[in-house]
Parts: C-alpha cells; structure tokens; sequence
C-alpha cells in the first residue's frame, strides 16, 4: 500500500488515513509535518520534497496525505493509488467546525481554536486559488496522474 490522499483542509484527508491504517502498523505522514518550520513559514519546497523522499525510502508501505501539490507532485509517480478527497467547500469548513485539537500542531485546543476563522477563510478560498493548495492545481494532479486513482465527492462514499 502505497496511498496518496489529496485535499483541501478539511476534506477528511487524516480520517481517511486513520481508517486505511485500520490497526496495522503502516507509517502516516501529514505534510504539514515537512511543509513548515517554526514559527509557521513554509520551508523550501526542495527540503520538503526531500524529507519526503527519505520518509518513502524508510517504508515499503505508506500514507501520504495533505493540500501541497507542490510537494506532491514530485514523489506522486511514487505511488500505487491516488485519492483526491474532494467533497466540496462547505463540507470542509463542517469538518473544520469539529476538528478535535491536533496537538502536533496547536499548543493548546484554545490556540487551536484562535486560529479557526483564519482556517475557514483559507477553506473558503478553494475554489478560486491559484496556488498550490487550490482546487485548480489538485484537479491537474489528479486529472493527470496515469495510476489508480479515485475522486471522493461525497463523504458518504470514504468508505468505499
């Protein structure tokens, strides 16, 4: 199993991750954890790529998951099966209402949620971004990824 699952912020990409996981020991990796440093600015997309790379190398079975074309792109022919999470604006921001706190990211669920109307914001930008976190450049991975892949317009069907 070697998943890369793509989406905006809260498309349930984590969840995804934590069912296929099911119990058994195969390795996770959330890009936020190579895409910044502290204190929350992102690191050259080389060095992300890289730690990537190496997490990759260590595994012979993996998750992948986060928004980041520009980190996915390069270790994208790296993978048997592409899922694009992509069940529409308002069900991201949902899903961003009833986040539990990540402590990986945020110090604390009160930090967490300061932080939230700025997720929202960025969530609701999805659609029209022209960026590597946008709607536009996941569409063109996935459109143009050659393997198994599969496109998640309705969390009723994460399941399947």
């Amino acid at each position: 199993m070697k998943i890369m699952l793509l989406g905006n912020a809260g498309a349930g990409k984590s969840t995804m991750a934590k069912k296929l996981m099911n119990n058994q020991n195969i390795p996770r990796l959330s890009l936020d954890e190579v895409a910044w440093t502290e204190p929350a600015i992102r690191k050259p997309v080389k060095e992300s790529v890289e730690l990537v790379r190496s997490f990759i190398r260590q595994h012979d079975h993996w998750i992948l998951e986060g928004c980041y074309s520009d980190i996915i792109e390069p270790v994208l022919p790296l993978c048997d099966e592409l899922r694009f999470l992509n069940p529409g604006v308002e069900t991201c921001i949902t899903h961003c209402y009833a986040r539990p706190w990540e402590p990986e990211k945020f110090e604390s669920k009160e930090q967490q949620d300061a932080n939230l109307q700025n997720l929202i914001n960025w969530v609701k930008e999805y659609e029209t971004r022209d960026d590597e976190y946008g709607l536009k450049r996941h569409r063109n991975l996935f459109d143009n990824f050659t393997g198994k892949k599969r496109e998640y317009t309705s969390v009723s069907t994460y399941e399947n």
